[in-house]
């Protein structure tokens, strides 16, 4: 059995700016993590160090400008032995909605209730950062540092 753990939320910012988020190193790594190795196209690889000795691996499998972005998700060191790199699959869904976006994050292909709890937490937590980030803010330190 896999479970699926989705996030939905307004973000103050056109899709546009939304996306590049998804798709550019400096971007990315402004909201998430501390470094990282990212080829942002269909098939391409990623690793990133998310927080601590936590490194994150996958492959974009989608890559649709301004809509949509697709990867493959895991924890290469750290993070959670039973979510191995690659195993999960994330989905990124921005909608136009006012002079904002409204994306939706769905995370499928996880273990188990503890898994999808930690990933929960995680996302909530990064997503709350990318919002203030794609706002023009600042989201200061990341906590999970």
């Amino acid at each position: 059995m896999t479970l699926t753990v989705t996030l939905e939320r307004q973000i103050n910012a056109r899709p546009e700016t939304v996306f590049g988020f998804f798709t550019d190193q400096a971007k990315w790594l402004s909201w998430m993590g501390a470094d990282g190795q990212f080829t942002f196209e269909p098939g391409g690889a990623f690793t990133t160090n998310v927080s601590g000795d936590n490194y994150a691996a996958g492959t974009f499998l989608e890559i649709d400008p301004y809509r949509r972005v697709v990867f493959t998700w895991g924890w290469e060191r750290g993070g959670m032995a039973d979510v191995p790199a690659g195993s999960s699959l994330v989905t990124i869904e921005l909608t136009p909605e006012g002079q904002g976006t409204h994306l939706r994050l769905t995370h499928s292909g996880l273990p188990s209730a503890q898994a999808c709890a930690a990933h929960e937490e995680g996302w909530r937590h990064y997503t709350d950062r990318l919002a203030t980030r794609a706002a023009g803010g600042d989201p200061g330190p990341d906590s999970y540092m």
